[in-house]
């Protein structure tokens, strides 16, 4: 199953958020930091229709399972695939990613049933979003190594393809037994994207070859210079892609939107947020669109401006450049 060439033509969330040479934006869950009140998330739901009805192309999800203080960020808190889910109830169009599912923890068996489900429950909205995970005080927990991770991660992958895509699948591992028994339902477009997150312990030629796109970091973002290292690194890896098939990348970055349109594009936090008005956050995703970044997921839970506010101005002002494709 590995080294295959997968396409996507017929995948609604797909086709509504990549193409080549082109950007669309989404954005990032949670909206607000959780501080250990969870009334926090009372409203999100209207805010996320709100994203729904605005017309940006995803909104994504982190899948942290455990509450680790070291690192101080609890997420969105609840369960990836169980958010998902209740949001597809709540949307129509907004494609729904996991950035990034810690891959090591999955059953392959569970994680291509859960995933089928909420594809086929979502008429076809689900990107997967896979990593292998980097908060090792979580591995102990699971009983896994965290240094064996990355091999953990390529038979996972391996096998949720197999039970996804094929039809009463043989498989004979440590991990799962079939024969003679399939997984109801598949997927509506007979296979998830699955884009690896990082490095996820693997090789640059092994993602090209085996992911369904590529998900990293963006590095510095406050000046032009900060994409052109961004765009050396992508097309180090797209001329490993086999075929030359289109693969697409994302990349994310947590922003504090100022009211003022012309500030400049300034980190905070060791670089960890930028903080920018519009027209400097217009000009960063031009130049990630240039470097060859199909997808924008922004998070916007640092900003200190209420959400419907900010939401709006995306949408009124920065989306009319980066719109969602086929929708």
């Amino acid at each position: 199953m590995e080294n295959s060439i997968r396409t996507f033509e017929n995948h609604k969330a797909f086709n509504r958020i990549y193409a080549p040479n082109k950007l669309t934006i989404g954005l990032f869950l949670p909206l607000d930091l959780y501080a250990g009140d969870l009334t926090i998330f009372n409203n999100h739901t209207s805010y996320i229709k709100q994203i729904d009805e605005k017309n940006f192309g995803a909104i994504w999800v982190r899948d942290i399972p455990l509450f680790d203080p070291s690192f101080g960020d609890a997420g969105q808190v609840y369960d990836a695939f169980t958010y998902l889910s209740y949001l597809a109830g709540q949307t129509k169009n907004v494609a729904l990613g996991t950035g990034s599912i810690v891959l090591p923890f999955w059953h392959p068996i569970a994680l291509a049933k859960i995933t089928a489900s909420l594809d086929q429950l979502s008429n076809n909205r689900l990107i997967l979003g896979v990593g292998s995970g980097d908060r090792a005080a979580e591995f102990p927990a699971f009983g896994l190594p965290f240094e064996k991770r990355g091999e953990r991660f390529r038979q996972i992958l391996q096998e949720f393809r197999q039970i996804s895509q094929e039809s009463f699948p043989k498989i004979n591992s440590e991990l799962a037994y079939l024969n003679g028994v399939d997984l109801l339902p598949k997927p509506v477009a007979k296979s998830i994207p699955a884009f690896v997150t990082g490095s996820s312990q693997q090789s640059l030629e092994w993602i090209a070859n085996n992911s369904d796109g590529w998900i990293t970091y963006p590095g510095a973002t406050a000046h032009k210079n900060d994409t052109i290292r961004l765009g050396e690194k992508i097309n180090a890896w797209r001329e490993l892609i086999p075929n030359q098939q289109f693969k697409p990348h994302m990349t994310n970055e947590w922003i504090e939107l100022d009211e003022d349109p012309y500030f400049p594009r300034t980190p905070l936090r060791g670089g960890f947020v930028l903080k920018t008005g519009r027209l400097g956050l217009i000009d960063l995703l031009s130049e990630w669109q240039e470097a060859g970044v199909n997808h924008a997921a922004l998070g916007i839970q640092f900003s200190k401006r209420p959400i419907p506010e900010i939401i709006d101005e995306l949408a009124e002002e920065v989306l009319p450049h980066f719109p969602s494709l086929n929708s």
